[in-house]
């Protein structure tokens, strides 16, 4: 079978983690952003902090957190990497009606961190999910993508 340039398949078609042991260590950066839409009504429940579970954007922020440093346990073929800094910011949108997420990772290391700047943007969402689930089931999960990386053998990549 052949792999057809794919870095995580080998020559026989069997996944595996790609060695990195040669590659320099450098500074990374990456920067993934999401949202989630809901009611205009329970972003604004959530905005004046009358959600049963607590304070959402908070609690979510170091879901966030927390989810970027665990990137390396759920996602199989993720090196563990030694975070320099995660920063996740939520910011309420009227115009959505929703929420805005936006995560920066920051590392030194041989490989990148886009899938725990992703890896942030999804914990987060799915923590404001189930911290207003119980008035709103109807809230959508979306456009969580990365927009930016930095440093590294392909350089810096802006997707917007």
């Amino acid at each position: 079978m052949e792999n057809k340039g794919l870095s995580h398949i080998d020559k026989s078609g069997n996944a595996h983690m790609v060695d990195v042991g040669e590659k320099p260590i450098t500074m990374r950066t990456a920067i993934a952003k999401g949202q989630v839409r809901m009611k205009l009504e329970t972003l604004e429940l959530i905005i004046e902090g009358e959600m049963k579970k607590g304070d959402v954007f908070s609690i979510a922020q170091v879901a966030g957190i927390m989810a970027a440093k665990k990137t390396a346990e759920l996602i199989p073929l993720c090196h563990p990497l030694p975070i320099n800094q995660v920063l996740v910011s939520i910011e309420p949108d009227f115009d959505i009606p929703g929420v805005r997420i936006t995560s920066t990772v920051r590392t030194s290391a041989k490989t990148g961190v886009e899938m725990e700047a992703l890896t942030a943007v999804s914990v987060a969402a799915l923590t404001i999910y189930d911290m207003a689930k119980a008035v709103e089931k109807t809230m959508n999960i979306g456009n969580i993508r990365l927009v930016a990386k930095h440093g590294g053998q392909s350089g810096d990549i802006v997707n917007e």
